[in-house]
């Protein structure tokens, strides 16, 4: 008698149906569903669903903030530290040389040989302003607000790719399905304008690694994810009705769905048609502020000329305005993602395209929001997922050279406003650029400190999912205290 046979003498296909199941694991079901009984009467009311008015009803911090609104300026691809905010000539005089294998230790590259030979920094630096920050002559106008940014070049990550490292830098885990930062901020603190959504994303390059799972609102209810805008004219689509559709028969038709969707919700209670109705209702109400909110030709010409922009042409700068407008009318969270950094070839022609395209905008945004009284309550973040090697990556086969590779043990990033301190330049890299020698800061300490700027305990900002409170920054991170003002 084979495996088959046995099996069919033990569950013969007259016993094998629905009411045989039943009647044999009736008990087994029975226990199964007592016990989402008591999940659903003990679950904590965050759980439970949430109302489109509760989701974005402003809440009070766990302590004073110092900060109640974040622009985080994402430069997707990992910009190269080396070259434009760590100077090394220690580099300069191993160029062409492998690094010393006490150095590299047992890291592992994508598309580089541990004994690749070393590259010197592509651009000259120099120091500015009062702290005497140094900075690559490639960023020149970041250069002159130097004393308002905070430089830490001892940030560090968990990972090498980039669409893990990209989530990872945005939820503090390196696989999808986690709430983003801008979801926790939000489910925290609430929103602060009814008229625009509370976490609003935009992108300027060429695409993101990665994807959605960037700002997505994970586990929590999904009315938190960010709202992208489009990278075009109309950054909202459809904000006008369509010929024929009058503010009365739009009226009565989004009346009667609200109706049903309402009777649904009641029925069978699930926090999604929430989500929902609060989408139904915001794109009403973005038919009277999306208009006044693109109009960037009402802004003085100096100021336009201060970020480079066109009002009439989509570019990062237009991005960088737009969220300075955001934050003015009471948006909580700006994602802007500017992808293209991932120089795994020319670097240094890499930078020149890049910085062109964005550091003019991005000092401008610190220079305006300065002088508007909006720089000490906003907190601005510039960076990427992770570094470049020192060493040089150059392969034939794929038509690369003069790049660098992914590099997670060392990076630089930025911030300002908010309650960080200004004119300061933390943390140290050793003589390579290769390894942090002081001050490290890892992913979920920057993440704990921007939650601590704007009132939020990192360890108390949780949400119970499957059996455990989960957090932003999981179960690491600490508030790096140093760098605040």
């Amino acid at each position: 008698m084979n495996c088959h046979d046995n099996l069919y003498r033990q569950f013969p296909p007259r016993l094998n149906s629905r009411r045989w199941f039943l009647k044999e694991c009736g008990l087994g079901l029975g226990k199964i569903a007592l016990g989402s009984l008591l999940v659903d009467a003990f679950a904590p009311r965050s759980q439970a669903g949430v109302s489109a008015v509760d989701a974005f009803k402003p809440r009070p911090p766990h302590f004073p903030a110092r900060a109640k609104a974040v622009i985080h300026l994402f430069m997707a691809g990992a910009p190269s530290h080396l070259d434009l905010f760590d100077y090394k000539p220690e580099l300069a005089k191993l160029e062409g040389k492998p690094l010393p294998p006490s150095v590299i230790g047992n890291q592992r590259y994508a598309f580089i040989r541990p004994d690749a030979a070393v590259l010197g920094p592509v651009y000259r630096f120099a120091k500015h302003g009062q702290c005497g920050a140094e900075i690559s002559e490639i960023m020149p106008h970041l250069a002159r607000v130097v004393d308002d940014i905070c430089i830490i070049r001892s940030m560090h990550t968990d990972q090498f790719n980039h669409a893990p490292a990209q989530i990872f830098f945005n939820t503090g885990f390196g696989l999808p399905g986690r709430p983003s930062m801008g979801s926790w901020i939000v489910y925290g603190l609430g929103a602060e304008t009814r008229d625009l959504p509370a976490f609003v994303v935009m992108s300027t390059g060429s695409g993101i690694s990665g994807g959605a799972a960037n700002w997505s609102s994970g586990f929590l209810p999904t009315v938190y994810s960010g709202v992208r805008f489009r990278n075009g004219k109309d950054p909202i689509l459809h904000v006008s009705n369509p010929p024929g559709v009058d503010e009365a028969l739009q009226r009565d038709t989004l009346a009667v769905v609200e109706e049903l969707n309402r009777h649904q919700l009641g029925v069978i209670g699930d926090p999604e048609i929430s989500t929902r109705i609060a989408s139904y209702e915001m794109a009403g109400r973005l038919q009277t502020s999306a208009p006044e909110l693109m109009d960037l030709k009402s802004e003085d010409p100096k100021t336009l000329e201060l970020y480079g922009c066109d009002p009439d042409q989509p570019s990062f700068a237009r991005a960088c305005l737009l969220a300075r407008r955001m934050v003015e009318r009471g948006v909580r969270f700006i994602n802007i993602y500017h992808e293209g950094w991932d120089a795994h070839s020319e670097v240094a022609k890499n930078l020149e395209n890049n910085c062109g395209k964005t550091d003019r905008a991005c000092a401008a945004l610190i220079t305006d929001l300065k002088q508007r009284g909006l720089l000490d309550e906003t907190i601005v973040i510039w960076g990427g997922e992770f570094g470049r090697t020192p060493m040089v990556e150059s392969n034939a086969a794929l038509g690369r050279k003069l790049g660098r590779d992914h590099h997670p043990s060392a990076f630089t990033v930025w911030v300002a406003g908010g309650g960080f301190r200004g004119g300061l330049t933390y943390g140290e890299t050793d003589e390579l650029g290769f390894h942090v020698a002081r001050d490290p800061v890892h992913v979920h300490d920057l993440q704990a400190t921007i939650l601590h700027l704007l009132g939020l305990d990192h360890e108390r900002l949780t949400y119970r999912h499957a059996g455990r409170d989960f957090r932003l920054t999981d179960v690491d991170g600490r508030v790096v205290r140093e760098i605040l003002a």
